[in-house]
């Protein structure tokens, strides 16, 4: 199934994919839907014929799901973008956290913080929680992964480096798109550990493109290490880490300066389409 969040006349919808249109799943968004318990069955069993439907085409998406309890984020992740960077393999997942103010829609715009001149792109596999977990080991961990969605993990990098701590430069308000919709397992090839292609462009010139089975540590052992940390709940996300190819490893660096369209796609899964908002603006 493809899940998502619509917005509706003010308000928001949890929707299902059903050809070219959205099946209204009688939730406010996916955050209640996963919430509400056995909530894949009842996704499954909303009926287009006698549901409110919207259409597809044109859909104004809101983030997947609008406010997770937390994002939980790991850098360095794909090999070849640890070794871009200049650095080694890491034994262990390098966290950090966003906020709910800092998501946005498929298709909203990002908000380029004018107290920035290194505001760069990360296309990313994130993982949405659908059981509240603690300490997952095994099948628990992966029964917990409600399904897939992609998230640009948009950073100020001259913010992020100021300290050894990364926070600073992950959490500006408005800058991290994430949908347009989930994607369960069984949609993707490799399921809880899919192996799918990953890619990134500016202006049409591709930055970044990769397979999620570069990997090092995948999602279902994703679940398990930070759920060791703290409990996850329905519409938690954790976005596994960007490829090579980012603005700031390239000679000479590359940054997003405003009015640029910057597209993050992951096959099977979905496609952000966002413009980069000149000073903030959004």
């Amino acid at each position: 199934m493809k899940l998502a969040t619509l917005r509706v006349d003010g308000s928001t919808r949890a929707v299902r994919l059903d050809g070219d249109r959205l099946v209204d799943l009688g939730a406010a968004d996916l955050g209640e839907l996963l919430a509400s318990g056995d909530w894949a069955a009842k996704a499954a069993a909303a009926d287009a014929g006698t549901a409110t439907t919207y259409p597809a085409d044109g859909a104004d998406f809101a983030p997947v799901v609008p406010r997770p309890s937390k994002v939980v984020c790991v850098g360095l992740n794909y090999k070849n973008h640890i070794q871009e960077m200049g650095r080694d393999l890491p034994r262990y997942p390098t966290l950090f956290a966003k906020f709910a103010d800092c998501l946005v829609g498929a298709r909203d715009d990002i908000a380029r913080p004018e107290e920035t001149e290194e505001f760069d792109w990360e296309v990313e596999l994130a993982v949405v929680i659908g059981a509240p977990v603690r300490r997952a080991r095994g099948a628990e961990a992966e029964a917990a992964i409600a399904g897939f969605t992609v998230l640009n993990d948009v950073t100020c990098r001259d913010w992020q480096f100021r300290t050894r701590e990364w926070l600073q430069g992950k959490i500006w308000d408005s800058s991290t798109p994430v949908g347009p919709y989930l994607v369960t397992p069984d949609e993707l090839p490799g399921g809880v550990r899919p192996e799918v292609e990953v890619s990134l462009s500016v202006d049409g010139e591709v930055m970044q493109h990769d397979n999620t089975g570069d990997l090092l540590f995948d999602p279902v052992a994703l679940v398990e290490y930070v759920s060791t940390i703290v409990r996850l709940n329905p519409g938690d996300i954790i976005a596994t880490g960007t490829p090579g190819g980012v603005g700031h490893a390239r000679t000479p660096k590359r940054y997003l300066t405003g009015g640029e369209r910057v597209v993050a796609e992951i096959r099977g899964i979905g496609r952000l389409e966002n413009t980069v908002a000149k000073d903030g603006a959004a």
